[in-house]
């Protein structure tokens, strides 16, 4: 062979040569790892992302519209709008009577209708949030089930410390706190603390939980421990689990609930105090005045300071609407001046700490809205600020060692902030 007709050949040959090999490596041995590659990423893929859901229920299999209640709009005008089956809406009437009142929706909370992705778009499951917490599921998938149901919590442990200017509320608001951990330390210490009588420079901690559900607070969890420096005293409230309940205790491992409440008020102040020579605003004479005013607005709450039995609801002409309550042998106690008396409360009943029995009012004798609060012992007026009412049950002996734990490490996440 001629160098010419050799060079012919190569020229031929190493262009072929050369498509062979890149088809071999792009197509054959390339696309072979690919395939293995695509297949990893996929299998990772799926660990990584699971199946979104709303409600409970898989978003993807569905087409999702949302929505919200609208003025005067019923539950059957929002549903006409995606062709319920015939007698459908009678059935979700029907099986909703012991669940949920759906004639009760609300103007303006939200819905959300789960409709088929098929070409005939049928509702699958119609959602109704009466609550940021509470919703109603309606499945229509099958025969029909309806649901109340509660969203789930994501849980933020908390800290927060605060002086007393004024009152505690305005100790929470300067804060930026939520209003409700006024109520929940006013509950706690209600027995040991009247925080009526708040001092300037008064101050506490609290370790709590707030709930969320997606970004949105949804209010307070548990209170896991909580501290108050009153009137140069210190309160501790311990949590510790006796006999299964939970309660509050103090270093000595005495309960903080206490036979009586201080007040049977939230967020009051103190117009008049007990006095045994007072002169009357109305009748400009001076007298007695066994009781404590209270001022607050018509329609507050009043609740019993303590258990007992209802012996007497009258109406007089000085004292207004009132009710006497009888809680053992020795106290008694008397609301005067209500606006009105609560649904199911009357004589012969037995009511418990914290019941609401009335609410304050301007009956009677009265210059304005207060509550006249008496207190008896053995049958005789005494200083309802005086009383020294006995805690409940301690601590009990064999728990004590578990509860020293407890508050040890208890007081050392309150120094710990």
């Amino acid at each position: 062979m001629n160098k010419r007709t050799r060079n012919a050949v190569l020229i031929v040959i190493i262009p072929i040569f050369s498509l062979l090999l890149i088809f071999y490596f792009f197509f054959v041995k390339k696309g072979y790892k690919s395939e293995i590659v695509i297949s990893a990423d996929i299998d990772s893929i799926e660990a990584a992302e699971p199946e979104k859901r709303l409600y409970g229920i898989p978003v993807d299999s569905f087409y999702v519209e949302y929505g919200r209640i609208s003025k005067n709009q019923n539950l059957s005008e929002i549903l006409d709008g995606y062709n319920l089956p015939d007698g459908a809406f009678d059935q979700i009437l029907k099986k909703s009577e012991d669940i949920f009142d759906l004639r009760k929706i609300r103007y303006g909370n939200k819905y959300t209708v789960f409709l088929s992705i098929d070409t005939l778009y049928e509702v699958r499951y119609f959602v109704y949030e009466h609550t940021p917490v509470d919703y109603i599921i309606i499945d229509l998938t099958d025969s029909i089930t309806i649901e109340a149901r509660k969203k789930e919590f994501n849980i933020v442990t908390r800290a927060a410390t605060g002086t007393i200017n004024s009152s505690l509320w305005n100790a929470i608001k300067d804060k930026n706190l939520k209003p409700e951990l006024a109520m929940e330390l006013s509950e706690i210490f209600a027995w040991t603390i009247d925080f009526f009588e708040l001092q300037v420079g008064d101050s506490f901690k609290v370790i709590y939980d707030e709930l969320y559900i997606d970004t949105i607070s949804a209010g307070l969890g548990e209170i896991h421990t909580a501290y108050f420096r009153h009137a140069q005293k210190d309160f501790y409230a311990i949590p510790f689990m006796q006999d299964s309940v939970e309660s509050y205790y103090d270093l000595d491992g005495n309960s903080l609930r206490r036979v009586f409440l201080k007040a049977p008020l939230r967020y009051s102040r103190i117009s008049s105090k007990y006095s045994p020579s007072r002169l009357h605003p109305i009748l400009k004479i001076r007298r007695p005045h066994y009781g404590i005013d209270y001022s607050a607005p018509v329609g507050t709450p009043v609740q019993t300071i303590g258990d007992g039995k209802v012996i007497k609801i009258a109406y007089d002409n000085e004292a207004g609407r009132m009710i006497k309550i009888r809680h053992n042998s020795v106290y008694t106690t008397a609301y005067l001046h209500l606006s009105r008396v609560n649904r199911g409360i009357k004589t012969g009943v037995y009511v418990k700490q914290g019941d609401i029995i009335g609410y304050v009012g301007s009956s009677g004798l009265s210059t304005g809205p207060h509550l006249d609060f008496r207190f008896y012992k053995n049958n005789r007026p005494v200083d309802p600020l005086k009383v020294e009412a006995p805690p409940v049950e301690p601590v009990k002996e064999q728990n004590k060692q578990a509860f020293d734990s407890v508050k040890t490490v208890t007081i050392k996440r309150l120094l710990s902030y």
